[in-house]
């Protein structure tokens, strides 16, 4: 899964001069998703960038009643800032969002039907880190997200040459599963995860 690449990797880099994408502003709060009182449901900015401020309010009034645990993984949900559009790419010292890797027009989200789908482009057709960026999302996902949740993360059609077998990675939960247990693979993937200073 992981190969070529610079920058969390070392040697010379895919794509030594990528574009460089302005970052989106924050999305301003309103009043009504301060309200405690009314219900929230998650969506594809949610996903895209979580404000911790919505997310307390939102955290309170969903979890009310439905027991402790559910409350709390809705809690850590809520209150990670930046769902995706801060992973670091794991070749360049950027995010996602500003390598136009990932974008809220491509994050899908049905809260009724605990779904979420995010379909994200490599920078270049011939990425040999796809699958790592892929599986970067994914984890980030299942880690914030509750259970209910079917997520579907996938490489943006027609965007890189081995589209169809990163996607068949990225869907098969047993392949994701093995490739978590591998220790550097999961240390490439905390660090793309990690916040940078």
């Amino acid at each position: 899964m992981v190969g070529g690449g610079g920058g969390m990797g070392g040697g010379l880099l895919e794509n030594a001069n990528p574009l460089i994408y302005e970052r989106s502003g924050e999305r301003p709060v309103t009043a009504g998703e301060e309200d405690e009182q009314v219900p929230d449901s998650i969506d594809a900015r949610e996903i895209f960038d979580i404000r911790s401020c919505r997310a307390r309010a939102r955290a309170r009034s969903r979890g009310a009643g439905r027991g402790n645990e559910w409350a709390e993984a809705q809690s850590l949900f809520l209150h990670l800032p930046h769902l995706i559009r801060s992973i670091n790419d794991p070749e360049h010292p950027l995010t996602l969002e500003e390598l136009n890797v990932v974008e809220q027009v491509r994050v899908q989200v049905s809260d009724p039907e605990s779904t979420v789908a995010v379909a994200f482009t490599p920078t270049i057709p011939h990425c040999s880190m796809a699958t790592l960026i892929g599986l970067s999302i994914k984890v980030k996902l299942l880690r914030s997200l509750p259970q209910r949740f079917k997520m579907d993360v996938h490489i943006t059609p027609g965007t890189h040459a081995s589209e169809h077998a990163v996607n068949k990675q990225l869907a098969d939960k047993e392949r994701v599963a093995a490739a978590l247990e591998n220790t550097h693979l999961l240390e490439v993937v905390n660090q793309c995860l990690s916040s940078r200073s």
